[in-house]
């Protein structure tokens, strides 16, 4: 991987720092929201369940529409898609301002989905620009800084939201939620992104939809380590999805000393606190990328194996589960740049986007899966929380396991 400077990436290529800027700017705002949602979620219902349901609606969502999103990526200009899509959820973000008791939840769940449908159109059609605005030799240094500044967000996003929504209401974090959409579409308008299309992508969008998306799919298939590869944040996700998105919730609503938002952006703050290290560090010491396939396996079990003690530190010393809450997002942030980078690297661009929108929805199936069984089982009781972080904790670390392991054939499909 490159030496190149995070801060040279920033200062000599105009484009990279606009699409950058943008992207940390919306995610920011995403989190104050997040946040938000959690605790009124918590103030009409008290239940764990919806709050699983919360990330089922949200990644389901986000993966409903991924493989048209990646389609129109490759079809579409994709800078006009990351407009649009900011543009939208700034309106879509007001609109939580009506919630207003429990009868409100529903709609409140399916708002949110919606506006999680439109951020999986940004991701894909981001991930597939950047290395077109970006030198292969920055790509490398690009990604992890882009995976570090999401965890940034996600720290100060999640600690000011915790915040915010403690001494000023839920309110104030929706309406700096929609303002930092629009700042990000007005950083977003003026720049111009290269892109190959993909001549053979013809005909009206719906009728050609499905032959279109099945050369995503045959792209995939044909590469034995292609085929692998879109697994890899999935065999994170099949567990991560309930650690981190349900039982990390809860347990941050139950921090003593604490009110139930700081508590939520408290545990938030440590995941991104994790997931902005483990890019630097996988940048600056994993830079053998023939071993990469095999140490995102390792990453994954790794992470499990912290989240396992975590359920042993819960009500006993909280800055210590909050340091291992850290080193389990290290492994996993690191898991998500090297399996970015390595697809990035192997697939053409004309495809890319289709590519990047099935290991999406991948991953946002496996989350899905996983956060809803983790709400329902803190629902009915049938595990404490101590005991369904361990479980899940086992059932990453077999994941990893399994990644590790796996030797895929490429498979020829008709096309």
């Amino acid at each position: 991987m490159t030496n190149i400077g995070y801060w040279d990436l920033i200062t000599s290529n105009k484009k990279f720092r606009r699409l950058w800027s943008a992207s940390v700017i919306s995610m920011l705002g995403e989190w104050f929201n997040t946040i938000a949602l959690f605790l009124l979620i918590f103030k009409y219902t008290d239940s764990e369940f919806l709050l699983g349901l919360l990330f089922t609606v949200r990644m389901l969502c986000f993966a409903l529409l991924q493989p048209i999103s990646g389609l129109l990526a490759d079809r579409m200009n994709r800078k006009h898609i990351m407009v649009w899509s900011n543009v939208l959820q700034m309106f879509l973000a007001l609109g939580f301002l009506a919630v207003d008791g429990p009868e409100d939840i529903p709609w409140m769940l399916g708002l949110s989905g919606v506006m999680m449908l439109l951020h999986g159109a940004y991701v894909t059609a981001e991930r597939a620009a950047l290395p077109n605005i970006v030198s292969k030799e920055e790509l490398a240094t690009a990604n992890a800084l882009d995976a570090a500044s999401w965890s940034t967000a996600l720290c100060l996003g999640a600690m000011l939201g915790g915040i915010v929504v403690e001494y000023f209401g839920t309110d104030a974090a929706f309406i700096i939620d929609a303002c930092t959409f629009l700042l990000a579409a007005i950083l977003l308008a003026p720049l111009k992104i290269p892109q190959t299309f993909d001549k053979e992508i013809s005909g009206p969008l719906l009728t050609t939809a499905f032959s279109n998306i099945r050369k995503g799919w045959t792209r995939i298939a044909e590469e034995a380590r292609l085929l692998r590869i879109v697994f890899a944040k999935a065999s994170w996700n099949i567990a991560g999805g309930g650690l981190a998105g349900v039982f990390l919730v809860v347990a941050g609503s139950n921090v003593d000393g604490f009110g139930v938002a700081l508590g939520f952006g408290l545990f938030f703050f440590a995941r991104g606190i994790g997931t902005g290290t483990g890019p630097i560090l996988a940048r600056k010491f994993l830079t053998d990328q023939e071993k990469w396939p095999l140490l995102i396996g390792m990453l994954v079990m790794i992470s499990g194996f912290f989240y396992f003690f975590v359920g042993y530190t819960l009500g006993m010393n909280v800055w210590l589960t909050i340091f291992l809450v850290m080193l389990a997002h290290s492994a996993s942030g690191a898991n998500w740049v090297l399996s970015t980078i390595l697809t990035q690297m192997w697939v053409e661009d004309e495809i890319r986007g289709r590519v990047f929108s099935i290991d999406m929805l991948i991953m946002s199936l496996t989350f899905s899966l996983s956060s809803a069984c983790a709400g329902y089982i803190l629902e009915k009781g049938i595990l404490t929380l101590q005991q369904g972080f361990q479980l899940f904790a086992l059932v990453m670390i077999a994941s990893g396991l399994v990644f590790t392991l796996w030797k895929p054939t490429p498979m020829i499909l008709k096309t």
